[in-house]
């Protein structure tokens, strides 16, 4: 049995040499304080060959994560044909890591970031105009380094199930992976 994490990372590589546009993102499903289901579309990364994301800590979605046994992930690669869901217990990184990975950010999410410490990520706004002017006047530090509300968090999928929609006489094959004591355990599932 292939290892279900080992043909993610060849997967994703593979539909990122494709240019798939979907090769880096995820979409991630926690639950609300209030108890409702909130789905957003996060970066996907590898950081210390874990699967990883990074938020603010000021978003709804921080709270979401740091209070979750697991969330649910979901990738799509189109460029492949191949769905995979991951359900992951998350675990917050370390500080130290969250900042150098902070480096690499672009200009503008660096700068947002910096925003947030004065007008929180999900925070009303009268309109773009003074979304954009908040932006330019965020307080940047010199030398630009992350905001301590930087966070990152690691996903350690408990299970992964793979469903590819282009299997063999145009019957899907979906298998699930759950992890056991002395490795994964292969489940194939009826489509």
């Amino acid at each position: 049995m292939t290892h279900p994490l080992v043909c993610f990372a060849e997967e994703r590589e593979r539909a990122r040499e494709r240019g798939d546009a979907w090769a880096n993102l995820c979409a991630v499903a926690t639950v609300t304080a209030a108890g409702e289901p909130a789905v957003r579309v996060l970066v996907l990364r590898e950081v210390d060959d874990r699967l990883g994301v990074f938020v603010n800590d000021t978003s709804p979605k921080a709270g979401e994560f740091a209070h979750s046994e697991t969330v649910a992930v979901l990738t799509y690669l189109p460029s492949l044909t191949v769905q995979y869901r991951l359900q992951c217990a998350p675990e917050r990184m370390p500080p130290e890591t969250v900042h150098a990975a902070w480096q690499m950010r672009p200009a503008v999410p660096k700068r947002m970031d910096w925003l947030y410490a004065v007008r929180p990520q999900s925070s009303p706004v009268a309109d773009r105009a003074a979304l954009l002017d908040a932006l330019e006047a965020a307080p940047l530090p010199e030398p630009l380094v992350a905001p301590e509300t930087a966070a990152g968090y690691f996903l350690d999928p408990v299970t992964v199930e793979r469903l590819d929609l282009a299997g063999d006489g145009g019957v899907h094959d979906r298998r699930r992976y759950r992890r056991a004591p002395r490795g994964w355990v292969e489940t194939i599932l009826v489509p």
